[in-house]
């Protein structure tokens, strides 16, 4: 069980991110029955630090603060940040003593410029986990949960997933109740199901190919139909054989691949912006049941239900409007 947490305070820090750090482990909980904890923000070098939004804020503490922690929390800051020996020998003392290192959206390259993900698993927001994934090739990143767990070494996804990750640490330190009582006091819930993959927007990209690029859009104004690949080959006037390769060529994926992504997009906009049963969004999309769309939801690390509950953002007349 942790008793101290640090926050590292690094040039360009994101605000929101630390404020979540501040506010998970920095306040004084005991009336509420959370164990009490000594807080502490520190800094490399000790004194004004440049945030992203253009202010300063005060750190009064240095590193050496941060060796006697349990806990050491990276929030986000600039990717390209430079890290130098001092705090990457902070962290990796952090490891050997064997207490806890937690970074939070893009604070894992601070942790990968340790050697900290060296052939652990990882995350960090979706915007950047190829390039963490590049720059760390023994990483074992994943893009599309919300944090990862691996023991001493947790990483979080961007901003709101913060809140999670460090949720996580209390519920596995001290139990569900204590994790329960500081979200309850935060106003959030004490675990969210699915991932980062729900939040990522994939637009359809474009083709060099001419004959593709109209199978395309003639796929995605007919996704309630039938397209397997004779029958999208018989609209481009192919072979199924010849179609099937040219597609994949152009498009980088095969078209029961294609097609799969594209219903599932569909049938985020549907449980988004309209109020139709789950069983017609199925229907609509070209997938028939509600359990072969709740399969394919599996993909986001969610239901369908829980992803409306999470994204639904219309009233009852402009889904009527859209549904039409």
């Amino acid at each position: 069980m942790f008793r101290s947490v640090a926050a590292l305070a690094l040039p360009q820090l994101a605000p929101f991110e630390l404020g979540v750090v501040c506010e998970v482990f920095g306040v004084d909980r005991r009336d509420d029955g959370v164990p009490g904890v000594d807080f502490m923000l520190v800094a490399e070098n000790p004194g004004p630090v440049a945030t992203s939004a253009g202010f300063s804020i005060d750190v009064p503490f240095g590193l050496d603060r941060a060796d006697r922690a349990d806990v050491v929390v990276v929030p986000a800051s600039g990717a390209d940040v430079p890290v130098g020996d001092a705090v990457s020998g902070l962290l990796r003392r952090v490891i050997a003593r064997g207490g806890v290192v937690l970074s939070v959206c893009t604070g894992a390259f601070v942790l990968g410029a340790a050697g900290l993900l060296d052939d652990r698993h990882c995350t960090t927001h979706w915007m950047h986990t190829e390039e963490l994934a590049r720059r760390y090739p023994r990483a074992r990143v994943d893009p599309a949960v919300l944090y990862v767990d691996a023991g001493q070494v947790i990483t979080s996804a961007g901003t709101a997933a913060s809140i999670d990750a460090c949720l996580h640490l209390w519920r596995r330190e001290y139990g569900a109740a204590v994790a329960s009582a500081i979200a309850r006091r935060m106003v959030v819930p004490p675990h969210r199901d699915g991932g980062q993959a729900q939040f990522i927007s994939t637009p359809l990209p474009a083709v060099a190919d001419d004959d593709m690029a109209r199978v395309q859009a003639w796929a995605v104004a007919h996704l309630g139909e039938d397209l397997a690949v004779a029958t999208m080959a018989e609209y481009a006037r192919m072979s199924a054989r010849t179609f099937a390769r040219r597609f994949a060529d152009a498009c980088g994926a095969s078209p029961g691949a294609w097609v799969a992504q594209r219903r599932l997009e569909r049938a985020c906009e549907l449980l988004e912006r309209t109020n139709l049963p789950v069983e017609v969004v199925a229907e609509r999309v070209g997938w028939r049941t509600a359990a072969v769309l709740r399969h394919h939801f599996a993909r986001l690390r969610t239901t369908p239900n829980t992803y409306r509950r999470a994204f639904s953002r219309v009233d009852a007349r402009q889904a009527s409007e859209f549904a039409g």
